[in-house]
């Protein structure tokens, strides 16, 4: 079965099929509509040959498709029909949960995605739910969100930003139980070395959670 797997980004959406060494990237942004990032998905996979799609999206997925529309993309994206856009059955989780399934390596994980917000999945025996821990209270009134995401680390320094992450990891892998984090995104970039329990993902381990959606029996979403 030959996977392709999209993986949107707010600025780039970055695909690869399976049989192939490299990935590809086009640009995206808040002007990208559903089906901008198909056309634009098919165009550049052209000379790939694939059987069925993983689709990590940015927002909110239930029940294999989008709940809610993203922050940074335009709207139209929770009615769209994306298996008739490709053409080919599609698998549809959150852009963190494939980023955590993809770093799992067992046991009861907590993954953390540090970029322009804060994503969050949990995995325990290969049961993977997406979270949305950035909304949660954290303190002086703000949110995990407003401490960890891009804007946090704008606003409050490298320093000061590194210290929150090591407090968030040490409270939530207390308070959900949990073995072990990972730690991905972009932003792990100005991190240096991660927290205790903790260790640093790589944003092409999406890649691999998007192959496992298809190939791996064991995998619940």
């Amino acid at each position: 079965m030959g996977v392709l797997v999209v993986d949107i980004g707010g600025s780039r959406v970055k695909i690869r099929c399976s049989g192939e060494k490299d990935s590809r990237s086009l640009l995206s942004g808040p002007a990208m509509t559903p089906d901008n990032m198909a056309d634009g998905v098919l165009s550049l996979a052209s000379d790939w040959s694939f059987d069925v799609v993983s689709l990590g999206y940015p927002g909110e997925a239930r029940y294999g498709r989008p709940s809610k529309e993203p922050n940074h993309l335009a709207r139209g994206w929770v009615d769209f029909d994306f298996r008739t856009a490709f053409g080919r059955p599609v698998k549809i989780v959150n852009d963190a949960a494939m980023q955590a399934l993809g770093s799992y390596q067992g046991g009861r994980m907590l993954f953390l995605g540090l970029g322009t917000g804060l994503g969050s999945a949990i995995v325990i025996d290969n049961v993977v739910q997406p979270m949305e821990l950035s909304h949660l209270p954290y303190k002086n009134g703000r949110t995990y969100g407003d401490f960890l995401r891009q804007s946090g680390l704008d606003r409050i320094g490298v320093e000061a930003w590194r210290q929150e992450v090591a407090n968030v990891v040490a409270l939530l892998r207390a308070g959900l139980v949990v073995d072990y984090v990972v730690i991905g995104g972009g932003n792990t970039r100005h991190l240096g070395a991660p927290p205790p329990h903790a260790r640093l993902g790589d944003n092409a381990n999406a890649f691999d959670g998007g192959f496992r959606l298809w190939r791996d029996p064991n995998v619940r979403i």
